[in-house]
């Protein structure tokens, strides 16, 4: 089935955008990377889901990632669509958004990478493209992914809060629990013995006592 698993490489697949025509490793350079996709322009969800991802977009910067948008409209809908999300933002109402935006209106793309909804189709019957977000490692390897039916928007501020817990835990053996944000304690990985840990973390462990006696619960300050 096509599509893509965790520890998967990206395609370098080639597409025309609102940003020009691209090969997909050259876009994403030496950064880390968000291809998220999203049914249609021109519809009310989608409209307040690139609102935001265009608001948030330094955000993303900050943190060297490159977003990029996907539906299975062509360039000319998506730039005219582009002045009605900078509009909805209280912005100019200009045909370009911080990030591109792909065409697929064969559905090529769509299928290689698993991103249609069977259950959302066009007048002419054919699937429409789901609320997918894949989040590409710097090596282009796929980190994280996450799939919405088209009925269910997503959060772009959580997407944020996963990538600065991808990139934290990419540089440091450690976790990030529930609800974790950046600048919380994390916890110790459960394969590092404790006198390893002790000096990978010298700020401090704290053990949680639990009814078993397992000592797995453990946090330290944020690296």
């Amino acid at each position: 089935m096509p599509g893509l698993l965790l520890g998967d490489e990206a395609p370098n697949f080639e597409a025309d955008t609102t940003h020009g025509r691209i090969r997909f490793h050259d876009f994403l350079g030496d950064s880390w990377g968000i291809l998220f996709s999203h049914p249609r322009d021109f519809t009310p969800v989608c409209t307040t889901e690139l609102g935001r991802a265009a608001k948030l977009a330094p955000e993303f910067r900050k943190r060297n990632v490159k977003m990029i948008a996907l539906s299975i409209d062509d360039v000319s809908d998506h730039l005219a669509w582009s002045k009605d999300i900078n509009a909805y933002n209280g912005d100019e109402p200009t045909e370009k958004l911080p990030f591109p935006i792909i065409a697929d209106a064969k559905r090529e793309l769509s299928i290689q990478l698993g991103m249609l909804d069977p259950d959302e189709r066009d007048k002419e019957g054919m699937p429409l493209t789901a609320r997918v977000v894949f989040v590409f490692g710097p090596d282009k390897k796929l980190k994280l992914s996450i799939l919405y039916p088209a009925t269910t928007g997503r959060n772009f501020d959580e997407i944020l809060r996963v990538v600065d817990s991808l990139q934290l835990t990419a540089k440091n053996k450690v976790a990030t629990p529930v609800d974790w944000k950046s600048g919380d304690r994390v916890m110790v990985i459960p394969s590092m013995p404790d006198d390893e840990a002790k000096k990978l973390f010298p700020e401090g462990i704290f053990t949680k006592e639990l009814p078993s006696g397992k000592k797995y619960l453990r946090y330290t300050p944020q690296p």
